[in-house]
């Protein structure tokens, strides 16, 4: 049973009750991320999310991580383009606990400076870490190269350059912009009884200030930038690859569609991709696609890891097997089969309160309600073979194909740019 309350000052609670759980997961939600931030500030969005963790009027950062370890919970958070969450997971019966430490992280959180130069040589070394991992760097590579020009191709994590400039002032004056109660959704799933959350709640969260909501312009067209090919050499084993191209926006009512056509390309085990690249050939150990969907737009992408020899043949069937998912209808069994994979993994998910918790707070934030699980399995079950090859056409174009190849890269195989990533 889903419930919701909205405060005075705008700041909604929803809950999800599920019968027999002995744990409760909450999170904190605010619907504003690192697309918010302008080019001078990258990164702050994911800054104030280590700062909350160092320190309040009440407690040190070590009491923090220590009260919680008490409870035997967890405490964590994450920043992603549109949203912050900072989430806890512990036994049922410690809630009033979870919900008194979260809170003073939450609100009264003091920024102190010294804590504030130490978070930032963290941040610093975890933007290090990310462009050493070739994996993960090429992932973001595509991103921002796909989405160039526009708020969503900014790096979460901020560069050396803004992060190694920021002062508190301006940390402190984005929390003051962006975090309003009008923006903020607490969600909690599990062990978890409504009215007793909200009166828990109560204590702290009714006394945040309302103010009138701060929303990203999220009509920020991306400009299409034509067919793109880049090529990033380093010395690494394998030539990795990834591609991209156009997605849609995560209200769409196409979104059902895209995720059973990513599901057939490279979902998982059973998909076009893994077969005809690993399975048949031999060309990757890993090869799979993946959906990036936001509130105006989206981007679907493949990756691969190939020897350099054959890096190029991997890329020409990646494109020979998205050409076809344009030119022929999906075979039902094969249509039936990535439905209910799809399914069955939404279904499999939700065996935790933190898998309800996520949910439960996503579907408000992106659709301003609860949706059913009933209504999702309908959407998915609607989908028909020529949506997806409509779907397809419409999205699997030259002109919106952008591939990322780092590693050894063979010069041969890549030289006539403009004609090889023709499809």
């Amino acid at each position: 049973m889903v419930h919701e309350t909205t405060f005075d000052n705008g700041l909604r609670v929803v809950t999800q009750q599920v019968p027999g759980m002995h744990t409760v997961s909450i999170g904190v939600w605010v619907a504003n991320g690192a697309r918010c931030e302008q080019p001078v500030e990258q990164g702050v969005a994911h800054f104030i999310e280590h700062l909350l963790f160092k320190g309040t009027k009440r407690r040190t950062a070590r009491q923090i991580t220590r009260e919680i370890d008490s409870l035997g919970g967890i405490l964590n958070a994450f920043t992603s383009y549109e949203y912050v969450c900072y989430y806890a997971k512990a036994l049922a019966k410690t809630l009033p606990q979870v919900v008194d430490i979260l809170s003073d992280m939450f609100l009264h959180s003091t920024f102190p400076a010294d804590e504030i130069e130490k978070e930032r040589k963290v941040v610093l070394q975890e933007i290090k870490m990310r462009d050493d991992a070739p994996e993960e760097s090429i992932h973001d590579r595509l991103h921002q190269s796909f989405w160039k020009g526009h708020p969503l191709g900014h790096p979460i994590l901020g560069t050396k350059e803004t992060i190694g400039t920021m002062s508190r002032d301006a940390i402190l004056d984005f929390r003051s912009h962006w975090y309003r109660p009008s923006e903020i959704i607490i969600a909690a799933a599990g062990g978890v009884e409504h009215q007793a959350l909200v009166k828990l709640l109560q204590k702290s969260f009714s006394c945040l200030e309302p103010g009138e909501p701060r929303r990203v312009d999220t009509h920020q067209n991306r400009q299409a930038t034509g067919r793109v090919l880049e090529l990033c050499e380093r010395d690494l084993e394998q030539t990795l690859i990834c591609l991209g191209t156009e997605g849609l926006p995560t209200g769409s009512p196409e979104r059902y569609s895209l995720m059973i056509l990513n599901a057939i390309l490279g979902g998982g085990m059973s998909s076009r991709l893994f077969e005809e690249i690993r399975e048949k050939r031999g060309l990757a150990y890993s090869v799979y696609s993946y959906v990036s969907s936001f509130a105006d737009a989206g981007s679907m992408a493949i990756y691969a890891g190939s020897e350099r020899e054959r890096s190029c043949e991997a890329v020409k069937i990646i494109l020979e097997e998205m050409a076809r998912l344009r030119n022929e209808l999906v075979p039902r069994d094969e249509l039936e089969a990535a439905r209910e994979q799809i399914k069955g993994k939404i279904l499999m998910s939700l065996e935790s309160s933190d898998s309800y918790m996520s949910r439960l707070a996503r579907s408000y934030l992106n659709f301003g309600r609860y949706q059913p699980l009933d209504e999702v399995m309908a959407g998915f079950d609607a989908v028909t073979a020529a949506d997806l090859g409509q779907l397809a056409t419409r999205l699997f174009r030259n002109e919106a194909l952008n591939i990322q190849i780092m590693g050894k890269v063979d010069p041969h195989c890549f030289a006539e740019k403009s004609e090889f990533i023709a499809f």
